[in-house]
């Protein structure tokens, strides 16, 4: 076989692969660039996961939103959504004595919450995730770091320094899932905040997070 052959096959053999290459870019292209919108951050995630395996951790998302994208989810009650939210203004304020014990309750209170909502139970933590990660991707990174600091954490670990900062930064991270699981839905009108009745103070669901002071003590009275 001449030279003139063997390149002219190496040529062909190339082309071929590229436009293979090309075709198959393109028939992956729309999931590709739909589940990297769906999942923002997560999608990232997945894909150190799978050490830089894009296929795989494709396949992964998208059998999260086979098995989770069509869940029914309910919408809060208002008397439920009040409950929930007071019950969050505790967890942010027990945090400035309690800091370990204030994020381990937020890890039980998005579990609660979740559930109430739909999404599978609190006892089944990694499908729980998987399902709030296909329809709140952008906001279920607090969640992952309040239950793993819940769960992870230390036998005798102290509550200061870099670890209180740390489960500090973990609940202000979680509580933006915790507004997106108490929204109102796409359906509802939210009830316009009032004073409470004859005291003048601001309804619980209404007063302003204490996010912001978390892991600050408050002065004590003379």
């Amino acid at each position: 076989m001449s030279t003139g052959v063997i390149i002219a096959l190496i040529v062909i053999v190339a082309a071929v692969l590229v436009v293979a290459a090309v075709f198959a870019q393109r028939a992956r292209g729309p999931q590709h660039g739909s589940l990297k919108r769906r999942f923002g951050p997560e999608y990232d995630r997945a894909v150190a996961r799978h050490d830089g395996d894009t296929r795989a951790a494709e396949r992964e998302l998208g059998e999260r939103v086979q098995r989770h994208g069509s869940l029914q989810l309910r919408s809060l009650e208002t008397a439920e959504r009040e409950r929930f939210e007071a019950r969050w203004t505790a967890v942010q304020e027990r945090f400035v004595d309690s800091p370990s014990e204030a994020v381990a309750e937020a890890d039980r209170l998005l579990a609660e919450l979740a559930g109430v909502r739909g999404f599978p139970g609190g006892d089944q933590y990694e499908e729980q995730f998987a399902a709030l990660s296909v329809h709140h991707a952008h906001h279920v990174d607090g969640y992952r770091r309040v239950h793993r600091a819940t769960h992870t954490r230390a036998d005798g670990a102290h509550e200061g320094g870099a670890h209180t900062e740390e489960l500090r930064e973990s609940l202000v991270a979680a509580r933006a899932l915790f507004e997106e699981l108490v929204r109102p839905g796409r359906h509802e009108t939210a009830r316009p905040r009032t004073p409470a009745p004859h005291t003048g103070e601001t309804a619980p669901a209404a007063r302003a997070p204490h996010t912001w002071s978390l892991g600050k003590r408050r002065p004590k009275e003379s």
